[in-house]
C-alpha cells in the first residue's frame, strides 16, 4: 500500500543498509529496564525468549507475565517507553500498541497473564502497511490486523512452558510478517547506535553519523518506527538517569542532567517529572523505600 507520508522523498539519497544490519542482536536479557514500579516477588513473573533466526530482524523478543494477586489489593506497575510497537495478548483482547509516549500505567489484580511480542524498531510497518506514527499512543485490534485467523493467537495463553507458547506465535506469525525492508533494518540499525552511544545527544548529530539530512531522519522515523529521533535519543537518556537513581549511588543532578547533554539542570528535572512523574530526588527517595534491584545487568 502507498503511503501519503512522502516517504518516497525521503528515500532520495538515503544509503541503503548493508545485509548485515540488523544480524548482529544483544543478548535478551531478563529484566526489563525502564520499570518503575516493580510488583512483591513472588507476586509477580516476568519471562522473555528471543525469536528463532529467521525472525530476528522483525522481533525484538517475545515477553510474558503472570500475577498472583487474587485476595490482594490491586497493584499497580509503571514502565518507561521503548521506541517499540508490541502486540499483547490477555484473556479475552488481543491488540497492536504502538509506541506510548508517556509513562505506561497497568493496574494489576486477581490472577491473570499477559503474553507479548515486541518488534524491532521499524519492522512493525509492513505489517501496518501505514506510517507506524499513525499508531503512537493507540493500540489496534489484532483482527483488524490479520482478519478471524487472529484468534488462533489466542491459545499462546494456554501454554504453561514459554517455549510452547513462543513457538505457537511464531507459527502464526512467519507466514504473515513480511520480512523489513532495507529502511525499516535502517531504522533499527540507527535506534541501536542511539542505545549504543550514550553520549549522543542531538537528532542532528545522529542524522550525520548516518549521512542523512534531518528531514530526511525525521521522515523515516516518522514512518518506520512511529515517533521522532529527537524523543527517541530523549527516552533512552531518561532512561540511563532512572537507571542510574536505581543504581541507589549518590548522583548529582547537575552533572547527570550535563552527561545527558541537558543546557541546565531545570530542563532535565522537567523531563524527568514529566516522564517519570516525581523530581529525580523524590523518585530516588521513593526507590529507597521499593528497594528496586540494581538495573546495571538490565536491557537497553
Amino acid at each position: 500500500m502507498a503511503s501519503s507520508s512522502g516517504l518516497g522523498d525521503a528515500r532520495i539519497g538515503m544509503p541503503t543498509p548493508a545485509l548485515t544490519i540488523g544480524k548482529t542482536r544483544r543478548p535478551v536479557a531478563q529484566q526489563a529496564r525502564g520499570v518503575l514500579h516493580r510488583v512483591a516477588d513472588g507476586a509477580f513473573t516476568h519471562e522473555r525468549a528471543a525469536p528463532t533466526p529467521g525472525l530476528a530482524d522483525t522481533i525484538e523478543h517475545f515477553w510474558r507475565v503472570r500475577w498472583r494477586l487474587a485476595g490482594q489489593p490491586p497493584q499497580v506497575q509503571e514502565t518507561l517507553p521503548h521506541p517499540n510497537v508490541h502486540i499483547v495478548i490477555e484473556p479475552g483482547r488481543m491488540a497492536a500498541h504502538g509506541v506510548h509516549t508517556g509513562r505506561w500505567t497497568t493496574l494489576l489484580e486477581g490472577d491473570s497473564q499477559a503474553f507479548g511480542i515486541k518488534f524491532r524498531p521499524g519492522a512493525f510497518r509492513g505489517i501496518l502497511q501505514r506510517p507506524v506514527s499513525e499508531l503512537a499512543d493507540r493500540h489496534l485490534p489484532l483482527a483488524e490486523l490479520f482478519g478471524d485467523a487472529a484468534r488462533v493467537l489466542a491459545d499462546v495463553l494456554g501454554h504453561e512452558d514459554m517455549a510452547d507458547a513462543m513457538e505457537a506465535a511464531e507459527r502464526f506469525l512467519a507466514p504473515r510478517v513480511p520480512m523489513p525492508d532495507p529502511q525499516a533494518l535502517l531504522a533499527a540499525h540507527i535506534v541501536d547506535s542511539i542505545v549504543d552511544d550514550r553520549e549522543l545527544v542531538a537528532a542532528a548529530d545522529l542524522a550525520e553519523r548516518h549521512g542523512l539530512t534531518l528531514r530526511a531522519l525525521q521522515r523515516l522515523f516518522a514512518e518506520y518506527v512511529g515517533v521522532g529521533p529527537k524523543w527517541v535519543i530523549q527516552r533512552y537518556r531518561l532512561h540511563e538517569a532512572v537507571a542510574r537513581v536505581q543504581a541507589g549511588e549518590p548522583v548529582s543532578w547537575a552533572v547527570l542532567a550535563q552527561d545527558l547533554g541537558y543546557f541546565d539542570q531545570a530542563h532535565f528535572i522537567a523531563d524527568f517529572r514529566k516522564l517519570v512523574g516525581r523530581t529525580p530526588a523524590d523518585y530516588a527517595t521513593a526507590v529507597k523505600v521499593q528497594r528496586i534491584p540494581s538495573p546495571s545487568q538490565q536491557e537497553s
